[in-house]
């Protein structure tokens, strides 16, 4: 079982241009709904545009396992079938609701595909560039725009850790680990955090930032740019030094310039 990469980027796109885009800071109040908190958001873009990209792929990959942010919040029994499907697509329709919805243009369109428990392509499309950034395993990292125009992507180089810019999304640790990840963070140069996994990675593979620190795993979330990171000559793992899988939903990432920018990091700041 396989796909085309670039087909599926190109739904990607297809779905931002029909579903995404028309919506956005057009939203009405009943367009917005809360999920698990006020901050974490479904809007009817994120619906349609997911409605829209499985639809594509019953063309494009009939046989495929179609999990999607939103599917899993209807249907959660999806998520463990990750583990030994055969070709599973894994897709955030809309990665950084809370800025779409509150009219910031820092979202995007993720998709990954996954053998077997293994990530074997990803796919980050920002629908207000209108490019990508993919990867294949094995095949390296590109920024890809429509005209076919391809740049290899690849990870900063190395720095000490004062000097080091990064992504920290705080919010999800809690009690004194947030405390101490926060006091130890002021270690490095500088961090922010965009609410948006699709734009840190992106900014993170581009060679912009060092790193990039997350506690809460959803495979949408992050199986799309652990891949590209790792083929533009990033380090990913888990705080305690193990691979990530699509399966793993605990554990913290940790996503470094090199191996030993992610020992430092995790030396620094988690341990």
């Amino acid at each position: 079982m396989s796909i085309d990469v670039m087909a599926l980027a190109d739904v990607l796109r297809r779905a931002a241009k029909a579903e995404i885009l028309p919506r956005f800071r057009r939203l009405n109040a009943e367009d917005i709904r809360a999920k698990s908190e006020a901050s974490d958001l479904v809007t009817e873009a994120d619906v349609e545009a997911e409605r829209m990209i499985r639809a594509e792929l019953q063309t494009l990959a009939p046989d495929a396992l179609f999990v999607g942010e939103e599917s899993v919040a209807a249907d959660p029994a999806l998520l463990p079938r990750l583990a030994d499907a055969p070709l599973a697509i894994i897709v955030d329709p809309v990665d950084g609701t809370f800025n779409f919805a509150s009219g910031v243009p820092a979202f995007g369109v993720m998709a990954s595909v996954v053998h077997k428990g293994e990530t074997i392509a990803g796919i980050i499309y920002d629908p207000m560039g209108d490019d990508w950034v993919l990867a294949e395993k094995g095949a390296g990292a590109f920024l890809r725009r429509p005209d076919g125009e391809a740049i290899r992507l690849s990870a900063a180089a190395p720095k000490p850790i004062e000097a080091m810019i990064g992504f920290a999304s705080t919010g999800f640790f809690f009690g004194e680990e947030r405390r101490k990840i926060l006091s130890n963070l002021a270690k490095v140069r500088m961090f922010a955090c965009y609410r948006c996994a699709a734009q840190e990675y992106r900014t993170l593979v581009g060679g912009h930032v060092d790193f990039a620190l997350y506690n809460k795993l959803m495979p949408w979330d992050h199986l799309a740019g652990t891949l590209i990171a790792q083929e533009a000559g990033a380090h990913a793992a888990k705080f305690d030094g193990s691979a990530y899988r699509p399966t793993d939903l605990k554990g913290g990432l940790l996503v470094a310039s090199d191996r030993d920018s992610w020992h430092h990091l995790r030396d620094e700041i988690i341990a």
